[in-house]
């Protein structure tokens, strides 16, 4: 399962729920405003809201992160 790590007030997290929603793409959200999700998402390599876990990788950033659920 996919698991996006966002935040509610940023505008590619933002642009990245609506696609999710709009496609019905089967994702866990994760907001990093809560301290565990942020070191979930900086223990996969990331530091910053929007980032796709697919299981294996870490996607970072709107567009990459659409263009992985296309």
């Amino acid at each position: 399962m996919f698991e996006l790590f966002h935040a509610i007030s940023d505008e590619g997290s933002a642009r990245v729920r609506r696609y999710i929603v709009e496609h019905e793409v089967d994702v866990r959200f994760r907001n990093v405003t809560y301290d565990e999700v942020m070191r979930d998402l900086i223990a996969h390599g990331g530091s910053h809201a929007p980032a796709l876990w697919d299981g294996e990788r870490l996607v970072t950033g709107a567009d990459a992160i659409i263009e992985r659920l296309a």
